[in-house]
């Protein structure tokens, strides 16, 4: 694999800020942040129930996907919207205090960067609330009877990732050929 380039921080800053912004910030869940309060008795998820809930799944965001693969806890990502094209490889975690994180490196046409974006997970009689670490607003992840609407629906069997991810890479690859 080739280092990553010398280039200016505010490009990179702004695309990683926006991929990491676009995780779990479809329009449901930024709906719903505007008025959602965790209630008194929620606890934290379990690393047993989150690991149940991501494992071997996608979760489709609005202009890509993650896949948090069971094998060695891998994660990756691609992305491909009006910010540009990218990629990302890495690891996912949970933890007994209902954390959520993906550390990956992201790879764009102008350079490399390293992410670490957690998600907070709370349960109360069958509702996940969730919000990003650590200025994210709680918004309702998953009902006790799932709705069309939940964040929760975006999470899919289906591998929606890899590939993608090998046409996202070539394409990336090409760009800096040119």
């Amino acid at each position: 694999m080739e280092p990553s380039r010398k280039t200016s921080p505010v490009p990179v800053t702004s695309l990683a800020l926006a991929i990491v912004l676009g995780l779990a910030t479809g329009n449901n869940a930024a709906i719903a942040a505007t008025t959602t309060k965790v209630p008194d008795g929620a606890r934290p998820m379990t690393a047993a129930e989150l690991y149940m809930l991501y494992h071997d799944k996608s979760w489709r965001w609005p202009d890509g996907a993650g896949r948090m693969q069971n094998t060695d806890r891998r994660f990756s990502a691609w992305v491909d919207g009006t910010g540009g094209r990218s990629w990302a490889e890495g690891r996912w975690a949970v933890t007994d205090a209902g954390r959520l994180c993906l550390d990956a490196t992201w790879h764009a046409a102008n350079g490399q960067f390293p992410a670490k974006t957690c998600f907070i997970h709370r349960i109360l009689d069958g509702t996940i609330y969730q919000k990003r670490e650590t200025d994210g607003a709680w918004f309702v992840f998953r009902h006790p009877i799932t709705k069309k609407t939940d964040e929760a629906t975006n999470l899919i069997a289906d591998d929606l990732v890899s590939q993608r991810l090998e046409a996202v890479k070539t394409s990336l690859n090409v760009r800096k050929t040119e």
